[in-house]
């Protein structure tokens, strides 16, 4: 049960897109197209998968000053390896996301999971976080995407960067509207805002800690 709890988190309560607003510059630069949006959340899971195990598996090992660095260097491992792959084997759509690719080394939401979970926990919850997280931010791009790509046919505003932040403004709009109105039927409060995101940074809360 805790495992799959670790697991479905990622996809609706912690989405780290809809619910977190981690990842926003590929959200927004990559959606033109369902292939790219499913593309590039993959190729995120994947490293997210990679990056969990190992720097869980090194949690007691690597010295507290020095994590940040450490973790950087096993996302960036994973990514080139993901990058070899991609160009070897779908070149089009290798190119198709171009510099956002190699931008996974520093994406926040793996940097953000290394510091929050897999840091902190054992090897096998961490990859189900992982895949959980990576499906979730997978879900996210394809949903934005799709809407995207059928506007665009009608208003070509949707395809381009301004378009972009509308239709991503209007889902979070419609999914907050949604999630206050199943609160409500059930008798709860709607949900509040998660304390993960960027306006609560794990890494830079750390980093002054530290200094």
């Amino acid at each position: 049960m805790k495992l799959w709890n670790e697991f479905h988190k990622g996809i609706i309560s912690e989405n780290p897109t809809f619910r977190l607003l981690l990842g926003m510059c590929p959200t927004l630069a990559v959606t033109t197209s369902l292939k790219n949006g499913i593309g590039m959340g993959l190729a995120a899971t994947a490293v997210l998968m990679g990056s969990n195990a190992v720097i869980s598996a090194l949690r007691d090992i690597v010295p507290a000053k020095v994590r940040i660095p450490c973790y950087i260097i096993v996302i960036a491992a994973f990514t080139t390896v993901v990058e070899m792959l991609m160009q070897a084997f779908v070149p089009a759509l290798y190119r198709q996301l171009g510099i956002f690719i190699p931008l996974i080394v520093v994406n926040c939401i793996i940097l953000g999971r290394a510091e929050a979970f897999a840091a902190r926990n054992k090897v096998l919850p961490s990859i189900v976080d992982g895949v959980g997280m990576g499906l979730g931010y997978t879900l996210a791009l394809a949903l934005v995407s799709l809407v995207r790509e059928m506007a665009g046919e009608a208003v070509l505003l949707a395809k381009l960067p301004p378009g972009g932040f509308i239709i991503l403004g209007l889902i979070l709009a419609v999914i907050n509207r949604v999630n206050a109105w199943y609160a409500v039927r059930r008798g709860a409060p709607a949900p509040a805002a998660l304390t993960l995101d960027c306006r609560h940074c794990t890494l830079c809360n750390l980093s002054k800690k530290d200094a």
